[in-house]
């Protein structure tokens, strides 16, 4: 029920390239993020966060958890994401950073529409 089940996930190099290549580029001042319309039912999201942006494990995972929690609650059409974080980015606290992905999340429903 609460699982961040596989189809909605970016789980191979060519899924990623193919958001890399020819992906839209939205930045905020903590994430960029690419994105794409896909062919699946189902919108599927994807991770780059670097250790020079974060450099300390636990603070990558929270970001990770963050935004899984964030995209799990969504009802995006059929689009796939990547998340690419900005430096500094640990240092916000988990409900600024909901709210800004909510901000993200809106976007993106409008952009993609049918």
């Amino acid at each position: 029920m609460y699982r961040f089940d596989k189809i909605r996930r970016l789980r191979n190099k060519e899924d990623y390239e193919s958001v890399f290549k020819r992906g839209n580029k939205t930045s905020t001042s903590e994430f960029v993020v690419l994105h794409q319309r896909t062919t699946l039912k189902t919108a599927r999201l994807g991770f780059a966060i670097s250790k020079k942006a974060i450099p300390k494990a636990h603070q990558r995972n929270r970001i990770k958890r963050l935004l899984r929690e964030s995209f799990r609650k969504q009802t995006l059409p059929p689009v796939d994401v990547v998340f690419l974080a900005k430096q500094g980015i640990d240092l916000k606290g988990n409900k600024v950073l909901f709210e800004k992905l909510s901000v993200i999340w809106d976007k993106l429903a409008v952009l993609y529409e049918k």
